[in-house]
């Protein structure tokens, strides 16, 4: 997002609608205050332009240029990345695998989501949380999610090296593994969280047993972190799975 200086008035409406707190204001350009966007904090999301907040319409998006268009993909929620044909950060989200059916039982979906809230995340970041897991070995990163799409390796995590210093809202690393392996990914993403300069959140999910156990929340507890379910799934987009299993 940049500024048209000639047009800006100095209202300050737009600072206050960005994610990362990018927009300044400085004296003395064209006789007035103006705004300016730190570019090199500024993650592209697009928030203060949609917000029309502007009275003189003086914010523009100019088209960016590879790599800071990977910016937009993954910070504008309106964007679809042309490889996955998915809009914002992740794949199909966790909550809709009772349509999906990407987890099966005995297995975990588990993400780490980078830069939530308002902090974001460098690929820089990003690569050393990944690298740190593909480190364990025998681990799968999604192969829908744009993240794993910009892995030059995907067996190690590591990344395209031009995107180190660009910065996103945020991005999610995907997996699927096994129930049991739940703990030491917990334990090493922890580790490594000491080496990055943003926040990490999981996500965790498993298909519930008959006897209403979620396992993977068990092994979260026993890694030492507190899940907070909020037993949300999505059923609105298809014929759920356990219909047919039912039916069967």
């Amino acid at each position: 997002m940049k500024v048209d200086e000639t047009k800006c008035v100095g209202c300050g409406r737009c600072r206050t609608y960005c994610t990362m707190g990018a927009i300044a204001f400085m004296r003395e350009r064209h006789g007035k205050v103006c705004a300016e966007v730190d570019q090199h904090e500024c993650v592209d999301c697009g928030v203060c332009y949609r917000a029309e907040v502007c009275p003189v319409e003086a914010l523009y998006e100019p088209k960016p240029e590879w790599p800071r268009s990977v910016r937009g993909t993954f910070s504008n929620p309106l964007i679809e990345h042309k490889e996955t044909r998915v809009p914002g950060r992740g794949t199909e989200e966790m909550k809709t695998n009772d349509i999906t059916g990407r987890f099966k039982f005995g297995e975990a979906g588990m993400a780490i989501e980078m830069g939530r809230p308002s902090t974001g995340a460098r690929f820089r970041d990003i690569e050393k949380v990944a690298m740190a897991i593909a480190a364990l070995g025998g681990i799968a990163f999604e192969r829908q999610n744009p993240i794993t799409g910009l892995m030059i390796d995907k067996a190690t995590g590591k990344m395209n090296p031009e995107l180190m210093d660009e910065k996103v809202l945020s991005g999610i690393i995907e997996m699927t593994v096994p129930l049991e392996r739940v703990p030491e990914i917990i334990a090493v993403v922890k580790k490594v969280t000491k080496e990055i300069s943003t926040v990490c959140s999981f996500d965790l999910t498993c298909k519930v047993r008959s006897d209403n156990k979620t396992l993977a929340f068990d092994l979260a507890r026993e890694a030492g972190v507190v899940p907070t379910p909020n037993g949300k799934t999505n059923v609105g987009l298809g014929r759920p799975f356990f219909l047919e299993e039912v039916q069967k």
